[in-house]
């Protein structure tokens, strides 16, 4: 029986190499399903039996800390650097945009809502 081993949604491409080459290289049996176009089905990775599964969660486990210390290292560095945009920032080069999304969260949050407080 096949056992669920990741998801692929929302996955960047760079870590899902990632994790293929920490498989290929442990010599983890697995395959893979992709996710939808429609997003309908997650898609993922899946390993073939019970201790291929034990096996492969504890390297992606092992992986994972090592991603998020990377990224989080990262994303301080480019903060730091200033290339990554504050909300100001982002208001003041595209102000169109960020108004549009936020009168778009706004509708959505009345509809949502509006049936519970009597609109």
């Amino acid at each position: 029986m096949p056992h669920f081993l990741m998801n692929l949604r929302n996955v960047p491409d760079d870590e899902a190499d990632d994790v293929r080459a920490l498989l290929d290289d442990n010599n983890v049996d697995y395959y893979e399903t992709p996710p939808s176009r429609w997003g309908i089905s997650m898609g993922g990775f899946w390993a073939r039996d019970a201790d291929e599964a034990a096996r492969a969660k504890a390297l992606l486990k092992a992986y994972q800390q090592q991603r998020f210390t990377t990224q989080k290292a990262l994303y301080e560095q480019q903060k730091q650097e200033g290339s990554v945009l504050s909300f100001g920032q982002r208001l003041w080069r595209r102000p169109v945009t960020v108004l549009a999304v936020l009168v778009a969260v706004v509708f959505i949050l009345a509809l949502s809502i509006g049936p519970f407080i009597g609109w």
